[in-house]
Formats: structure tokens, C-alpha cells, sequence
């Protein structure tokens, strides 16, 4: 499971990497965020080259794409009013479907899995390699997809992976919201960010049947525990433009303590914090795309020292024994 956490998702990309170097291979990823792109290249099938690669080509300062007229503030303040974030978000929605079309993936149909030995609790909606995490704004839930996909009356199989994962990468107020089409209700969903709900259900993939695992089900988290991880979502540009509009800048408080603080409770239990790589990476913000290159590589060097550690004092056998005994 791979947290959300904006250009904080570097610490991932360490930590996925130095896994990788380790012979871990990922069956099944779920991501939130930040997570779900990371998440997506791998249940793509992303060797440790191809990963690296793809986000070397990702271009941060264009990723806070703003809407015309392209002034900055004005333009983010215009777009907050109009369609309830700062900015387009379709810069990296294309180089998402461009990166997957080079693993040859372009719906959640390529990524189905077939494994004799799954969960028998697990529906064949659930047989895919990637889950991704978004809030559904519209019902008030949280949705996995491709699993929930049929809930809004849609076939898993023949959605796009770019738009899920797009979806999940809505950090409310900065990225507009993405809508699709609930073919059941006959209505829009409007979809944000999973970490509003959810930022880190490392158990999306745990086994209900009582059976042994196996093989272990490992989180990686960017974000800190509060009070140190309280964060803004917006960047000064488009704080400025809220000056004049408290109410926004309130509401952008509760979102980023839902963001940050909404798993707490869940992570201090010690069977999910003993499996959970946590990632230092105080030195970037959540939406600081136009931090330096040499610090973004040090958030990927922490990344790798994190797994690093992890690993060393990782130990499956006394895991399944302390917190996944049969039964």
C-alpha cells in the first residue's frame, strides 16, 4: 500500500526501488494519491529502470497547470470560484496515459490477475492488480477501484487507469474535482482525493479467510503523524488569492487534517505499524512542484534508506506469528 502525499510521493519511489533491489515483486498494489501513480506502473509491471524513468520524465513545474488567463493568482483564484480548484490537472492526467501506454496498459482489463491460490472471498471484481483509492463527493464513500466501479453501474474492465488514478490525485482545492458518469444512478459522481477518506488501508489486500498469507502485505507512508505532519494543500500563489475568502481557507485546514490525520487511530495499532515503512520527507511539501531537483533526489535517497532499515529489521515469520496467525 502506497500513501498519498503529493511531491512527498518521492519518498515512494525510494523506497519502491530499494524493495525492487531487495527481490521483493509486487502480485497486488493499491495506492492513494500520490501513491496511485507509483502504484499504477507497477501493477504495470514496471521493472526498477522503467519506474525510475517514467517519473524522470515527469515534468513538476508543469504539473500546477493553470487555467486561462494564466496569471498566476488570479488565475488560481478564478478556477478556486469557477470549478473548485486551482488548477487543470490535465497536464498530468496525458502523461499518465502516456507513461501506462508504454507498459502497454490502458484499462483495468489489462491488469486483471488470475491466482488459483486468492482469498475464495475474494469477487471477481477484486481480481485486478491495482487498487486505486478516490472519495466519492456525491454519495459520500470511499471507492476502489476498479472494485467499485460496479456500484455506479459501470464495467471495470473498460475504464481507464489514467482516470482512475487521475481521480485519486484530486487534492481537494488544488486540482479540480474529476467527474464521471454513475450509468446506475443516472447521474454525475463528482470523485477527489482518496486521502480525504482514506490516505493508508494497507489491509485492502489482507486475507479474510482465516488461511495462512503468502506473502507479507507491506505499506510505505510519506506523511508524519500529527502535529508534525498538519500541512497546506495550496501553494503562496494561491493562498494569496484566498485572503479575502476565510472560509476557503478554513475548509483547506479540515481537508488537509482529514488528509493527514484521518488513519491515525489505525496506524498506532503495532501489527499495522511494524509492517509500515515510514518515510522521512520534511524536506518538500505536499505541493511543492517546484522544489529544487538535487532535494527532490534527496527525498528519493531518504525513500531508499527507509526500506533500507525496514528491511533489516523486517522478520515475516515472527509477523505471521504475532499478527496473522491461522485463524
Amino acid at each position: 500500500m502506497l500513501e498519498g502525499g503529493g511531491v512527498k510521493g518521492l519518498g515512494l519511489v525510494g523506497a519502491v526501488l530499494r524493495l525492487m533491489r531487495a527481490g521483493y515483486r509486487f502480485e497486488r498494489v493499491a495506492g492513494t494519491s500520490a501513491g496511485a501513480v507509483v502504484a499504477a506502473f507497477l501493477a504495470g509491471g514496471a521493472d526498477e529502470g522503467q519506474l525510475a524513468d517514467a517519473m524522470d520524465r515527469l515534468d513538476y513545474s508543469r504539473v500546477p497547470d493553470r487555467a486561462p488567463p494564466g496569471v498566476p493568482g488570479v488565475s488560481e483564484g478564478l478556477s478556486l470560484l469557477r470549478d473548485a480548484g486551482a488548477y487543470e490537472g490535465d497536464y498530468i492526467h496525458g502523461f499518465l496515459r502516456a507513461e501506462l501506454a508504454r507498459l502497454g496498459v490502458a484499462t483495468f482489463g489489462d491488469l486483471r490477475r488470475d491466482d488459483p491460490g486468492a482469498d475464495p472471498a475474494l469477487a471477481a471484481e477484486q481480481a485486478y492488480r491495482l487498487v486505486v483509492m478516490a472519495t466519492d463527493l456525491t454519495n459520500g464513500r470511499l471507492l476502489r477501484l476498479p472494485w467499485d466501479y460496479a456500484e455506479l453501474g459501470l464495467d471495470p474492465d473498460g475504464q481507464p487507469v489514467a482516470d482512475a488514478v487521475r481521480a485519486s490525485i484530486s487534492i481537494p482545492l488544488y486540482f479540480k474535482p474529476f467527474p464521471i458518469g454513475d450509468e446506475r444512478g443516472g447521474q454525475r459522481v463528482t470523485l477527489v482525493d482518496g486521502g480525504v477518506l482514506s490516505n493508508f488501508p494497507i489491509e485492502a489486500f489482507d486475507r479474510t479467510d482465516g488461511a495462512e498469507p503468502r506473502w507479507p502485505t507491506l505499506g510505505v507512508k510519506v506523511i508524519p503523524d500529527l502535529p508534525s505532519g498538519a500541512v497546506e494543500l495550496l501553494p503562496p500563489g494561491a493562498q494569496a488569492a484566498l485572503t479575502a475568502l476565510p472560509p476557503l481557507r478554513l475548509l483547506e485546514q479540515v481537508v488537509a487534517t482529514a488528509i493527514v490525520g484521518n488513519d491515525q487511530t489505525y496506524l498506532d495499532r503495532p501489527c499495522v505499524r511494524r509492517r509500515a515503512i515510514q518515510v522521512d520527507t520534511s524536506a518538500v511539501g505536499i505541493v511543492e512542484f517546484d522544489v529544487a531537483k538535487a532535494t527532490r533526489e534527496a527525498v528519493v535517497a531518504s525513500g531508499e534508506r527507509a526500506a533500507e532499515d525496514f528491511l533489516r529489521g523486517w522478520d515475516w515469520d515472527a509477523y505471521k506469528r504475532e499478527c496473522r496467525a491461522a485463524g
